[in-house]
This record gives structure tokens, sequence and C-alpha cells, in this order.
């Protein structure tokens, strides 16, 4: 017997200011559905979710919820108005012995229930939020942006939440490697559209690009058709007039049919520029401590920072990383130890907090009143990459509109500040990027393009990122912060970082599972090892060292593996090309390095 649905949307139409964000759209949500609502920035996402949750009334159609059905959703910002603590907001509704599912999801979560809303940051807000919902147990979940402000153990928890739960969810995020873990179906709205495919986000850009390959021969078979009879209407049309009007008919229903079709929006035109080369070594900390009162952020911590590195910095919420992070660009002393920046360095920085952003200025102001893009003379112009553009030329090419120049900051999308911000970064050049959590709110097709351009930026990119498939595709070294003082160097990104730790973690199981020796019975003496101090301190650097080479010829590898690269970016293509070359002839000196002192270490 088939289950009744557990919510049907039925020709569902909702006008914005003139232009319809839907128009008869109608979708079915079932019991075990776990779908990924996807589209670009903008397109209706959150609204869409909204009319599902019930908190957006529609123009025209139906929202019908199953008998006894209870829908759950997850705002991006919740109000916790007339709660004194997060636990308060979180337990209501609940039965009085019921508290503990709050404190079960508060500890999966990393958020304190006795926490006065008051002082609560926006994060701990939303963990308090999504801890209330996964409590309550709804019938169908619907996400928006869980992800956003949690670490990746958090994350890692609310996966597995969701993985074992038999209640059917709808989640909307940027994080490629969490949807494509939970979903087995996908809604991906464009244009007005929404269309529903049964595979799960794995599959989805794949499905994506067909369908706007298709898309793109059917207008181009148009265009021709077009062409065609508008040619044959010039020149034939005078000797058979009456006998022809219907082909003139259609020829205008042609041009009707071309003139409906909806385009669809491109990319934002982001464009990095490096600037001047800066120093070979751009940061070096030496045996650096960072204390606030009994916390210890780093201890004893060393790193050098050379020209062209992609470096990492993951951890849990409240570990450090920006600290960390702020040390090394110089914004911020060590306790001890020592940090010395390059030479020749232009920095630029992306905030998570989005400060640099005044949410009170219109987007025109937030530009135009920027020192370093400011024109004389011109109040209509802004400077990039020291060219005068017209100010809404600019904007439009991070895809605003004219009539969002004049709206304040306040008024945009959490994705559309994160562009925003990005207008104003990209505008000069750099030659060391930082870049503290830039992926919230970034739609996948923004990301995909940011992705490209740190790809083959000139310069070096130290980041903090919780987004797991983003730091493999960027990251080539990963600082991992631990706690209680401790950051450890790994090569590669966020997966190479985790076979290394499993790696680290057995070979410690082996040297604590090793027998005593028996009593009475001397401990053997090591032998000699051969080695000079030198020596010894290059063979324990080998290894990571050949892992690293490893992981940026893995990299360039899948980078030249596009076939259409060479022709498409033929510069880019040879620059791939010579660091694989140098990479590979390094990796082979390293491992040859290592067999020589492995040998005379236990020669």
């Amino acid at each position: 017997m088939a289950r009744a649905p557990l919510l049907q949307l039925t020709d569902i139409s909702l006008t914005f200011g003139g232009d319809p964000v839907f128009d008869d759209l109608s979708l079915v949500v079932q019991p075990g559905d776990r779908l990924a609502l996807v589209g670009r920035n903008g397109s209706g996402k959150s609204t869409l979710m909204k009319v599902m949750a019930g908190l957006a009334e529609a123009d025209r159609g139906d929202v019908i919820a199953g008998p006894g059905v209870t829908v759950g959703y997850m705002e991006q910002d919740p109000d916790l108005a007339g709660f004194e603590t997060l636990g308060d907001f979180a337990a209501d509704g609940l039965e009085p012995g019921e508290m503990y599912k709050v404190e079960r999801a508060g500890e999966g979560l990393k958020f304190d229930p006795a926490r006065p809303v008051a002082t609560a940051s926006g994060g701990e807000r939303r963990r308090a939020a999504l801890a209330r919902l996964m409590a309550t147990e709804p019938a169908l979940l619907l996400l928006d942006e869980p992800t956003n402000h949690l670490d990746i153990e958090a994350i890692a928890w609310l996966e597995a939440e969701l993985k074992q739960t038999r209640t059917a969810f709808v989640i909307i995020s940027h994080d490629r490697a969490f949807l494509r873990e939970l979903t087995r179906a996908t809604l991906w709205i464009d244009r007005g559209m929404v269309r529903r495919q049964e595979i799960g986000f794995g599959g989805f850009e794949a499905w994506r690009d067909q369908i706007w390959e298709e898309e793109d021969t059917q207008r181009h078979k148009l265009n021709r058709k077009i062409k065609a009879e508008a040619r044959w209407a010039v020149e034939g049309i005078s000797a058979r007039r009456k006998r022809n009007q219907g082909r003139v008919r259609a020829l205008q229903d042609l041009r009707a049919e071309r003139a409906a079709q909806i385009t669809r929006q491109g990319t934002a035109a982001m464009a990095l520029e490096a600037g001047p080369k800066s120093g070979r070594k751009v940061i070096e900390a030496t045996e650096i401590f960072k204390a606030f009162d009994d916390k210890e952020i780093v201890r004893n911590f060393s790193l050098t920072v050379q020209r062209g590195d992609r470096i990492a910095l993951v951890g849990p919420n409240g570990v450090g990383k920006t600290t960390l992070l702020n040390m090394l660009i110089g914004k911020e002393e060590p306790d001890t130890g020592t940090i010395k920046l390059g030479t020749n360095l232009e920095l630029a920085l992306f905030d998570q907090a989005r400060a640099q952003l005044d949410v009170d200025m219109s987007l025109w102001d937030s530009l135009t009143g920027d020192p370093e893009m400011r024109v004389s003379g011109k109040a209509d112009q802004v400077l990039v990459r020291g060219v005068p553009k017209h100010v809404v030329g600019y904007l439009k090419e991070f895809l605003f509109n004219e009539a969002q120049a004049r709206a304040p900051v306040r008024s945009l999308s959490g994705g559309e500040k994160a562009r925003l911000l990005l207008a104003k970064i990209m505008a000069r050049s750099s030659n060391l990027l930082v870049l503290d959590e830039p992926t919230n709110d970034l739609d996948i097709e923004t990301l995909d393009l940011l992705q490209e351009l740190l790809g083959t930026y000139d310069g070096t990119v130290l980041l903090v990122s919780h987004d797991r498939d983003f730091l493999d595709r960027v990251a080539a070294t990963t600082i991992a912060m631990e706690g209680d003082g401790r950051a450890t160097v790994y090569a590669g990104g966020w997966s190479d970082y985790l076979s290394q730790r499993q790696q680290d973690d057995f070979s410690e199981s082996v040297i604590k599972a090793k027998p005593a020796p028996a009593a009475g019975q001397a401990p053997k003496k090591a032998g000699k090892t051969g080695l000079s101090f030198t020596e010894k301190h290059r063979l324990e650097a080998l290894p990571a060292e050949i892992a690293r080479l490893e992981a940026e010829i893995a990299k360039l590898e899948e980078l030249l593996s596009d076939p259409e690269l060479f022709t498409r970016e033929p510069l880019k293509f040879d620059k791939a090309t010579k660091a694989l070359v140098e990479r590979q002839e390094k990796l082979a000196a390293a491992e040859e390095d290592w067999l020589t002192l492995e040998e005379k270490a236990e020669g």
C-alpha cells in the first residue's frame, strides 16, 4: 500500500518585485526522502523552504502536509527573543523529562545550554536552533545551511545523526561533502523551475551540465532556423506574399519563443591578480607560544611559509585558528617566540565576520568609499586592479543588479555579502591572500570559480575552513590545531591529513603494544646509527616532505587530466606542466636521499 506524501506543493506561484520567483511549481516530499535543494544564490532556495515550512505564503497554489505530519524548519537567523539561555530556547516545546535530548544534541554540536542568549554569538544561536530541531523529532526536517558556523567535528556528528535517522529531510548547503554523504535525490531550482532527479548530490553536477548542454543545442538549432527563415522572408516573400503568410507567422512565433527563453545566470566575473613577487620566504615562525589566561593556543610552534604555498588551518571552533592566523600575518603578537614576515608583501584579507563591510552603507558607498578603490574626481567610478570602472558595471560582474547598488549592505543575503567582500578584495593586487571561512553562504558555482582562481593565483594562500571538499581542492599543507597548544603540520588537504593522522595513531598503538623487558632483563641499547645530527634530522623530515610532494603531484596530475585545458588555457597548462616536472624531480631526489640515509642508519 502506497504511503501518503509528507508534504505536497501544487501550482505554487510567488512574485517579489514584479518578476516571479516561482510559477506553477509542484513537488512532493515522500516518507524517507533525503533531498538536496540546490540552486544559485538568489534563485529562491530559502524562500521555497519557508513556503514548505508554512512561514511564507504563496500568491497562488496549495501547500498540504500529510495527516499528523510535523514539519521542522532550521532557519539561517533564528529568533531567540524572550528566552534567557540557549538551553531555554532549545528545550521550548519539550516535555520536562526530555531535556536530555537537548543536552545530547548540545554535546554533539558543542554549545553550552547555560549560555545567556544576550552574550551568545550568531554561531551559538544557530547551533541551539539546530539542537532544538533535532530534539523535537519532526516527521520532516527542513535544514537551511545547517553546517554554517559548525566545525568539522560538529559537522561529522550531524552527518552521523542524519545518516541513521528515519526522518525525511531537505537540505540547503554549500558543503559538497555533506550533501554527497547524505542525499539520495536532488531538487534543483533554476530560473523559477524546480526539477527533481532521483540521484544524490554526487551525480547532480553531471546531470545539470547535461541539461545545460541539451539546452544550448536546442537554442543553437532554434537560432539557425530563425536565421534561415528570416533570409527566406527577405528574399522570397514579395513573390509569394498571399501564399506564405502562414510561414511568416511561424517565423514570428519562433522569434517569440526565443524571446521567452530565460537566459541562465552567469558566474561572477571574479579575477585574482597577484602583485609584485614577494620574497621567497613569506613567513617564518620560530618556537611561538600564545595563551589567553589558562588556555594555550599554540606551544613551541614553528613554521616556514614559502612563496606559493597553500596552507589551511583546521580544528574545532574556539581552538584558536583565527588567533594563529593573525599572528602569522603580524596582526597579533605571540607571547614568546618570533615571527618574521618576508619582504614586499601585499596582503588581502577575507575575514569570517565580514567586519570590512559596514552594513548601514549602500553597496555603492561601500566600494567608492574604500580609499584603495577611490578614483579622484570620479564619484561614480572605482579603481579595479589599476583600471577605473563604473561602480554599477563592477557590481554587475559580481552578479548584483543596478537596483541593489543603492540598497544597504544589511539587505544582502549571506552569499551576497561574501560576494561583495570578494569584490573589494579582488579590486586590488596582492601576493598574500588570507581567507578566514570564505566558503560560508557561497553557492556551488561561485565556490568552483574561487577554487579555480586560487589554483592559478601566483601568490601565497593561508585559509581557515570547515569545508572538507574545499580543503581537499585547495590546500597543499594542513595545520591541525587540536587544543592544549598542539598544532601539527601535515602534507596535503583534509583527506591527506586524516590518512596521515590515522597512520600516526596506528604507529602509536604499535609502540604502546610492544612488550616490556622481562624482569631482570636489561633493555637493549640502541646501536649507533652512523648518522650525523644533520643527517638524522634530515631523515626524520623526509617522510613529511615526500608526502607533501606526492600530494602536490596528485593535484597537478588531476588538473592536467582535463583534455581541454591546453586549448582553453594554454598558459595555465604550461605552468602546471613545468610545476609537475619540478615536483617529480624533487620527489625522486627526496626518495633517493631517504634510501641513502636509511641504509646508512642501518649499517
